[in-house]
């Protein structure tokens, strides 16, 4: 998949057109869509092309139970045209994108939704409002976000791996600690796979890791004492807690663009999203939540922080405001 080309103009105007909908007209499914059903699945894939011939594969892999329902809506109804314009503006290179939907495989009716690799507005568009938002999720915590893992390790195919030896970027969104393992038995039921045994979290997110640039992106402040401390044990500083989970973008454009050196540093990136239009109080939050990630990139970063010296006279006044 991810053939054609990608408007910007296109996709703004789909976003238009259900600006004032709500949530259950822009998401109309009420089951898991028969062709995001993972059952049978084979492989999902990210193929280079005359169009896209340096293909780049990146999965968002979003929590749909009944506390995360937002950055589905977001993005659907605002801000999945961000994502794209940044990567555009970045000089990121033919991307193509994938959605999955994650619930509770212990309680949901569609614990695992998988569409596929996509290059054009509306075709991106589809797969993301084709998602059921079932707005389930279990009690005790946890979340089945070891499928996401277990999907990128086993069923992606990506030009960008295979040929270039380039790891594709897996981003899940969610507030909830992972299971300790990976189910055979649900593997079994949602995907028809047999293993044979369950294949603790370490080993899932390590073979993920081997082809993806693995994050998982915490909505808001108030919702990392939930989670956090796990997840920095599992991914480091892959881990972003954000301010907004309206943030959720923009906030993975920038780590491609900073991965992939189109973007040298933080400093850089705050202009370019000012410029892109995002305004003066969500680039602030961006740089913050992306603080710890950049200095892992670059350990001179922490110093390049204050370095606001010699920039245009209005982004150093906000930068300035915000780390002094």
């Amino acid at each position: 998949m991810g053939h054609g080309n990608y408007s910007h103009a296109a996709h703004t105007a789909i976003i238009a057109d259900r600006a004032s909908a709500s949530r259950a007209e822009v998401f109309t499914q009420r089951g898991c869509h028969a062709l995001m059903n993972p059952h049978g699945m084979g492989m999902r894939e990210a193929r280079d092309s005359t169009d896209h011939p340096d293909s780049l594969g990146i999965v968002f892999a979003l929590d749909v139970t009944g506390s995360m329902g937002d950055i589905p809506e977001i993005l659907a109804t605002r801000e999945l045209p961000t994502f794209m314009n940044l990567l555009t503006t970045c000089k990121v290179k033919d991307p193509q994108l994938m959605f999955m939907a994650i619930g509770d495989a212990s309680s949901d009716r569609a614990s695992l939704q998988v569409g596929q690799f996509e290059s054009t507005a509306e075709l991106m568009d589809q797969w993301l409002t084709w998602t059921y938002l079932e707005g389930g999720g279990g009690g005790s915590g946890e979340e089945s976000y070891e499928l996401a893992f277990y999907v990128a390790a086993q069923h992606t195919d990506m030009d960008c791996w295979v040929k270039r030896r380039k790891k594709g970027y897996l981003f899940l969104t969610g507030d909830e600690l992972p299971y300790p393992a990976v189910s055979r038995h649900q593997i079994g039921t949602l995907i028809g796979d047999k293993l044979d045994q369950d294949i603790p979290i370490e080993e899932v997110i390590a073979a993920a890791a081997e082809s993806y640039h693995v994050f998982f992106l915490i909505p808001d402040l108030k919702r990392r004492r939930n989670c956090e401390s796990r997840w920095r044990e599992l991914l480091g500083d892959h881990v972003i807690c954000m301010e907004d989970p309206a943030d959720a973008c923009a906030i993975a454009a920038a780590i491609v663009a900073l991965t992939e050196k189109s973007v040298p540093d933080l400093r850089t990136l705050a202009g370019t999203l000012a410029v892109s239009g995002i305004q003066a109080r969500r680039v602030s939050s961006i740089v913050r939540a992306l603080r710890s990630y950049a200095a892992l990139l670059d350990p001179t970063t922490a110093s390049q922080i204050h370095a606001y010296r010699g920039m245009p006279a209005l982004a150093a006044t906000w930068w300035k405001r915000l780390f002094g």
